[in-house]
């Protein structure tokens, strides 16, 4: 069995913060991702980043049109233990550029 080798060098910790203020008498709540990184870390995500950004969809053949590409980072093989499983993918769909449903652009 081939050993499994992370693209992450360095450390990642990747997690979500749930946060509460009171603002008026009305309770506000929110979630942020933190990701923390020393920097070969930080620069290992950047170039993963990049790669995913740089590939063509249509190059990869296992990848049915209509699919995006996407990477996974696990918590103890790419990213801390203390970090949460991390998708990163691309928006638009090979064959089609067509982004998913819930996506809402920026105004």
């Amino acid at each position: 069995m081939k050993k499994f080798k992370s693209a992450i060098t360095g450390n990642l910790d990747i997690f979500i913060a749930q946060n509460e203020d009171e603002c008026d008498g009305e309770i506000l709540k929110w979630q942020d991702i933190l990701i923390h990184g020393d920097p070969e870390g930080l620069k290992s995500l950047a170039t993963l980043l990049i790669k995913l950004a740089n590939t063509n969809q249509n190059d990869i053949i296992d990848l049915p049109i209509g699919a995006r590409e996407h990477i996974h980072l696990r918590p103890k093989y790419d990213l801390s233990n203390s970090s949460e499983q991390v998708i990163l993918g691309r928006l638009d769909a090979k064959g089609t550029g067509i982004f998913y449903d819930r996506f809402i652009p920026k105004k």
